[in-house]
């Protein structure tokens, strides 16, 4: 399995994210659909970009009770997205029913993945806002293997987590990070971050990274300095 830089396509509309995409003449970066994109546009902006070749990571974070995570991915695994994740919070039996509700009647579906803690939640905050006493890498580390052992298939976690989530896991369940930017550069509300360089010493599998290419004077340019120090 190759590392790849996905890039999160965080914009509000179709026109501003194809416009983002032609950029990338005879490129087909991996993309995130997040939230906003995907509240605004609804299914058929996956299925456009879809339809134009590129792999997708829908981020939706779904969480709520199993019978409805279950029919919701169920929906979802009509879109053909390569990656969907929902959170590692919801419990075990969440995760198991989302699996079921994912997984096709031909026995294919998307890889799933769990988050563990946003990578915009630092020890304090997790302490203070959630009433979780225990350290964060602690916490980390638990929801990881109870992802695991309900069968999914990684988690997102800060690329300063990943090494140990494999030590935890295993070396193929996947760590997908995002928290990364350039050295240099603003991190925004982000407060567990990393370079691109420094998140494949640390066995990041793949990189999620925004601004710093979307919001990049030259988008193409900071994707393939980006890939350069990630993958090669």
């Amino acid at each position: 399995m190759g590392k790849d830089v996905i890039v999160a396509c965080d914009f509000d509309s179709k026109e501003k994210t194809l416009a983002f995409l032609d950029k990338f003449q005879g490129e087909k970066p991996f993309v995130k659909i997040g939230m906003e994109l995907y509240y605004a546009e609804g299914p058929a902006i996956v299925k456009e970009i879809k339809a134009r070749g590129h792999k997708i990571f829908l981020d939706l974070k779904l969480h709520d009770i199993p019978t409805t995570v279950k029919k919701a991915m169920a929906v979802l695994s009509g879109l053909d997205v390569d990656i969907c994740n929902l959170h590692a919070a919801g419990t075990s039996r969440m995760m198991e029913a989302a699996l079921e509700g994912l997984t096709r009647p031909d026995g294919t579906r998307p890889l799933l993945i769990a988050v563990t803690q946003l990578t915009s939640t630092d020890e304090e905050i997790m302490q203070r806002d959630l009433l979780i006493d225990q350290p964060l890498d602690k916490v980390v580390m638990h929801y990881a293997k109870n992802a695991a052992d309900s069968g999914l298939d990684g988690v997102v976690c800060s690329p300063l987590e990943a090494g140990k989530v494999h030590q935890v896991c295993g070396k193929q369940f996947l760590t997908v990070t995002p928290g990364v930017r350039f050295a240099g550069g603003d991190v925004g509300d982000q407060k567990r971050v990393t370079t691109p360089e420094k998140a494949k010493e640390l066995g990041s599998d793949y990189i999620v990274v925004g601004r710093p290419i979307t919001a990049a004077e030259d988008p193409v340019a900071a994707w393939k300095r980006c890939v350069s120090e990630f993958c090669d």
